[in-house]
């Protein structure tokens, strides 16, 4: 199957002011936006389901654990990398990337008891059990941030499982 690389002078109509959007955020159009110009509705959906997350109680460093551990879970070949420069772009500290991206513990256990309990609402589709939900509130978290981890799930799974059909070339600015 091929996917098309779509710009804003090629991409359908509905998708044009989308893709000059990313252009204005980026600087370019990153090749994931490209792809998902090909059904306008999912290329909006997806931008809108990132400006959400944006907006939950996570910060960037809880932000970029919730979409990484996703991310890796799902051996996105072009989110990984994507939001390993996207975590940089947010300050998020290197030392944190770098042991996310390689399974380490990660600098605090809220940080790895979000990474769990990522990985556990995404593997287990939301089927936590109590020991699970208890230490995620014993760190601090509550229910509304599992129900900002199904979105942040929400998010990622459009653009992992777009990754993986289309075989998404990586940005140069990714790498």
């Amino acid at each position: 199957m091929s996917f098309t690389l779509y710009t804003p002078e090629t991409a359908p109509q509905a998708a044009q002011d989308e893709l000059k959007d990313s252009i204005a955020s980026f600087g370019w159009v990153p090749n994931l936006h490209a792809v998902l110009a090909e059904a306008p509705p999912v290329l909006t959906a997806y931008k809108s389901l990132h400006g959400l997350f944006q907006q939950s109680s996570f910060d960037a460093e809880e932000l970029t654990v919730v979409w990484q551990s996703i991310n890796l879970e799902n051996e996105c070949h072009y989110c990984v990398p994507a939001h390993t420069t996207i975590a940089g772009m947010m300050e998020v500290d290197s030392a944190l990337i770098n042991s996310l991206n390689e399974g380490k513990a990660l600098p605090t256990e809220k940080l790895d008891v979000l990474r769990d309990t990522t990985q556990a609402v995404l593997n287990q589709r939301g089927d936590l059990n109590d020991e699970q939900i208890t230490r995620f509130n014993a760190v601090g978290y509550g229910n509304q941030q599992l129900l900002e981890i199904i979105l942040g799930i929400a998010q990622k799974i459009i653009s992992n499982y777009t990754n993986k059909l289309a075989h998404t070339p990586l940005d140069d600015q990714f790498k």
